[in-house]
This record gives structure tokens, sequence and C-alpha cells, in this order.
């Protein structure tokens, strides 16, 4: 089973990833995480995105795509994965549904969890309250503002590409985890 998860910063996708590969033995891939891997293991993709960052530019669509197609052949990939934070523009959205057709695989869904905005906030503060050795450095108002409207500009537009291919399915965020689990279950059962 190979889903999406989608939604704007703080609305619970990182919680909601780990029980589903609890459950069902779904690995998470992060591509920010993957790169980082490919880049710490001196790849020969790690080393040419090194490169590029070190030289102040940003990764391609082709290179993530290719560092998500070698990935997901690895063993703990063979149940399926879990994409969190990609894909962000619908660009990248067609890039990896090709790249998923040449492997004779598919998306089984892709799951948005809906927020409100302004109750992100009050999540972010009481995470950050919580927990403060574990806050992100971008748990802040500010940064979540900012996060907030990249989400609205790039990944926003990919929710109407997915739902005309039947893909998408919307879940209230802001319900409890439990809750957000139960529907996350219903939908992939």
């Amino acid at each position: 089973m190979n889903i999406i998860l989608l939604g704007p910063p703080g609305a619970g996708k990182g919680t909601q990833a780990k029980i589903l590969e609890e459950e069902r033995g779904l690995k998470q891939l992060s591509t920010g995480d993957m790169l980082r891997a490919e880049i710490a293991a001196e790849t020969p993709l790690g080393v040419e995105v090194r490169q590029i960052m070190d030289a102040g530019g940003l990764v391609s669509d082709d290179i993530v795509i290719r560092m998500i197609a070698t990935r997901i052949d690895h063993p703990d990939c063979a149940r399926g994965f879990i994409l969190d934070g990609f894909p962000r523009t619908v660009p990248q959205a067609q890039a990896l549904d090709n790249m998923l057709a040449q492997k004779n695989k598919n998306l089984d869904a892709v799951i948005q969890l809906v927020v409100d905005e302004a109750a992100l906030l009050v999540r972010v503060q009481k995470r950050a309250a919580e927990n403060p050795n574990a806050v992100r450095g971008d748990d802040n108002e500010d940064a979540l503002k900012k996060r907030l409207d990249v989400y609205r500009a790039q990944t926003a537009p990919i929710l109407p590409y997915y739902e005309s291919k039947n893909l998408l399915k919307k879940i209230d965020g802001m319900a409890s985890v439990e809750a957000v689990t139960e529907s996350i279950r219903e939908i992939l059962d």
C-alpha cells in the first residue's frame, strides 16, 4: 500500500505516519531525511546533492524522484510506503506518478488532514510547552505563518490534481489523534 499524507505544517502527518508504520508495516519516507542519508553515506547521488547544496542551489525534482525510485526498492518498503512532505507541487506529483507507473506501482490513497490554521498555532505552542527540549526550530508563530503561506501557494494546488484521480480523501485533522487514526484506518481498509 502506497500513500501520501498531505496537510499544512503541524497537521499531524508525522504522528499518523508513525502509527501507520507500526500498524501496517509501511515505511515513512521523508525526502529531507532521505537527502541527508544519501549525503552522509556519500553515495553518488549524495555527492551530487552535496555539490548542489554547497553551491546554494535547490535539489531538482528529477533528483528527488530518482532518490525516491531507488528508496522504494529497498526491502523495508516491500509492504508499501508513506510519503510525507512530497510531492509539494503538481509537476512533482506528475513525475511521481510517471516513476511509479514505470515500476508498475501506484498510489492507493492521498490523505489530506484538513485543519483550522488558527488552531495550528495553538497546537504548535502547546507542543512547545509540553516538550520544550524537542521543539523544532521552526515551531514558532512567525515560522509557522511562513510555512503555511508556502503550503497554500505550492502544495494546496496539488489537491485538485489528486481529486481528479479519485485518490484524495479528506479527514478532519482537528480531531483527536485516535479519531484521525481511525478515519485513516477506514480509508485504507
